[in-house]
Parts: structure tokens; C-alpha cells; sequence
């Protein structure tokens, strides 16, 4: 498959970079340093991203901000950073991208065990999985061309253990291996709608 993997300079994207290499050929899309360069919060450049490339299988984004803080101290404007990131970012990669998908073509987008288990100072973040995973279920239902959606939630990640462990007592990280696994599950079987949760 030829795969546009957005965020794949990122934590899980490096991983699933070299685990889908092995396999499919993959374009990284970022913000800097990668193959094509795209800012998931504006909707024009992620059209223009889409420009540069063709005759893509599968859409994966690992990437997407959210502000984290308590929420006595969230102004309207930091709720927004979320939406317009990580939720409406990732819905316009679906809304723009479904017109340059081959056939049977599929998205992955991600969220995290935040949607179902949120922690402290993440109303926010929580929010916005939470809509990610209603716009996976909801928007599967209407896309045409066979295309699919899905999205991969996962509780930490192994390579991220040590930076968030203090907002995740007793949680036991996912090995890498089992989120790109995830990933490959979403893209190679005909799931559609789902949201493939991964625990450690």
C-alpha cells in the first residue's frame, strides 16, 4: 500500500514509520522535516498536501494538540487549540482527503484512553477523543468510494511512559509492538467505524 502517515515524526508515528516500511510505502507528512509538509489546523494546507501526492491507499494520523490544564484555568480560547487541532485537524483530513483516496482506501485517525478513562487537567483532551470517536462511528456510515474509517485508541504508550506516568498512576503502558499493531489492523482487514481500543 502507499500510506500518508500524518505525525510520523512524533512518538508513536516514528515507530509505525519503520514497523510500516517493512511492508508499504509510507510518505510522512508534518509540520517540518518530513515529506510533505502540513499544519492539520488549517484546512487549506492539508489540501495542499493532498496536491502533492496521489494514488494513496490509507491515511494515518498520529498527530493532533490539545492544551492540558486544570480546568478552573481553560478560557474559551484554550478549548479551541483541541478542536481545531486534533478534532477538526483530523476531520478534515477525512472531509478533504475522502476526493484523493483510491478505491477502498482507508483513514486511521487517533485518540487515546482519555475518550473513556480521562484523567486530571484533561477536559479538554477529553472532549475532543471523545468527538473523534462519535465522528468515526457516525461518518463511516456515509462514506462512499468503499472507503473506511476507524480509529486507534490507546492507554499510554511504552515510549512515552516516563514523560506522563505521574498523570497515569497504575496505568501499565502498551508496548509499541502492540500499537503499531493497531495501526495495521485498522489499514489491512475491512473493519470499518470501529474504535480499536489497546491496553498494556
Amino acid at each position: 500500500m502507499k500510506i500518508l502517515l500524518v505525525g510520523g515524526n512524533g512518538t508513536i508515528g516514528r515507530y509505525l514509520n519503520t514497523t510500516l516500511s517493512r511492508e508499504h510505502e509510507v510518505i510522512v507528512a508534518g509540520r517540518s522535516k518530513a515529506d510533505v509538509i502540513v499544519d492539520i489546523s488549517d484546512s487549506e494546507s492539508i489540501k495542499a498536501m493532498y496536491e502533492k501526492v496521489d494514488n494513496l491507499d490509507a491515511v494515518i494520523c498520529v498527530a493532533g494538540e490539545a492544551k492540558w490544564e486544570v480546568f478552573e484555568n481553560l478560557s474559551e480560547e484554550d478549548f479551541y487549540i483541541g478542536i481545531k487541532s486534533k478534532l477538526m485537524g483530523q476531520v478534515n483530513l477525512v472531509r478533504i482527503g475522502k476526493d484523493y483516496l483510491n478505491h477502498r482506501g482507508s483513514f486511521t485517525l487517533t485518540t487515546g484512553i482519555l475518550a473513556d478513562e480521562p484523567v486530571y487537567m484533561t477536559s479538554s483532551a477529553a472532549m475532543v477523543n471523545g468527538g473523534i470517536h462519535s465522528f468515526v462511528k457516525a461518518v463511516a456510515l456515509e462514506l462512499g468510494n468503499g472507503l473506511r474509517i476507524n480509529a486507534v485508541s490507546s492507554d499510554l504508550v511504552e515510549d512515552a511512559y516516563e514523560k506522563y506516568r505521574s498523570y497515569f498512576p497504575g496505568n501499565i503502558p502498551v508496548p509499541m509492538k502492540k500499537v503499531a499493531m493497531g495501526y495495521i489492523k485498522a489499514i489491512e482487514s475491512r473493519l470499518n467505524g470501529q474504535i480499536i481500543r489497546l491496553q498494556g
